[in-house]
């Protein structure tokens, strides 16, 4: 043991001789619950920013181009476009704390960390996809809103329509041929074959399973899924999110229920990037005899690609 007589400085308490008291084990945990909460931000493409400086990150967007045809004896065509990029802005910080009381500490169970640990990872991965589900106001042509190209609705069971406030009946549930609908539209817009899914909330995986073509082998075919995922139709990998956002209350909408947003998209139409991961801290705050336990992350998103996604209006 070192000591020392004040003010001389000696024998400070620091992270080599409190090792074990440093609770690692919160950010391991923090971390697993995290990405086993995740739907949405698993999907999309990602870009690491950890260690890099700056808030905004610029992602080229260059133009296709074309084949032209070679006529003999003369010269090639040259090709030239000004390219644009899409702008990741990193604004978005989010945070779960808890003060955990000395006598609290004492008495409780070990349990009641792994509560904490697990309900951060929570919090913070239902942050970080409801900030995805909002990049569906950007879709298509939709100005700031769902309304717009880049938003439809099952039509009375016999395919899709364009979405309007107010429109969805109780009969527009979901319908085969409305999704391939849906996909042939993606086909339209020359959207790549893989990586394509679809995320909807539970009440149209109530209604996919009552389709009896869905009920197959096929669809369903008992291997080890990511989180959430149901099963894969026409090539799509199917995921249900309870976290799909309520795009017209029960007030607004004349059947009388809630709308809410489902989404078909290729992981390429959005962009997640992370600049700090989750990270988990403790800091002893003797003012209140307690831990203050912080878990953050630090983030943006953005539309990369807003013909190769579609959001659908679903009755709740």
């Amino acid at each position: 043991m070192a000591t020392s007589t004040y003010p001389a400085q000696g024998g400070t308490v620091d992270n080599t001789s409190a090792a074990t008291f440093i609770p690692e084990i919160w950010s391991d945990e923090v971390v697993a619950a995290y990405q086993s909460n995740l739907v949405l931000a698993n999907l999309v493409k990602k870009m690491a920013m950890a260690g890099k400086k700056g808030d905004t990150l610029h992602i080229p967007k260059p133009t296709r181009g074309s084949a032209n045809a070679k006529a003999e004896n003369t010269a090639v065509t040259i090709q030239n476009a000004t390219e644009s990029e899409v702008q990741v802005v990193i604004d978005k910080h989010f945070e779960y704390s808890r003060l955990i009381e000395d006598i609290t500490d004492v008495q409780a169970l070990a349990s009641l960390r792994q509560f904490y640990t697990g309900d951060a990872g929570y919090a913070l991965a239902k942050q970080v996809d409801t900030s995805l589900f909002e990049l569906g106001k950007s879709f298509g042509d939709n100005g700031g809103d769902y309304v717009g190209t880049g938003t439809y609705n099952f039509s009375g069971g016999t395919g899709v329509e364009a979405y309007a406030v107010d429109s969805v009946a109780a009969g527009d549930v979901f319908n085969d041929a409305g999704f391939r609908e849906l996909i042939q539209k993606m086909d339209d817009a020359d959207v790549p074959m893989d990586n394509r899914c679809l995320v909807v909330p539970p009440s149209v995986r109530n209604a996919i399973m009552g389709i009896d073509r869905y009920s197959s082998s096929d669809f369903v075919d008992g291997k080890v899924v990511n989180n959430g995922q149901i099963g894969n139709l026409y090539g799509i990998d199917i995921f249900v999110s309870s976290n799909c956002p309520v795009i017209e209350t029960a007030a607004d909408n004349g059947a009388g229920g809630d709308v809410k947003q489902a989404m078909l998209f290729h992981k390429d139409a959005m962009v997640l990037a992370e600049q700090q991961g989750v990270r988990s801290q403790t800091q002893y705050k003797q003012e209140f005899l307690g831990s203050l336990y912080t878990a953050d992350t630090l983030y943006g998103t953005a539309v990369l690609r807003p013909d190769a996604a579609f959001n659908i209006a679903v009755n709740a």
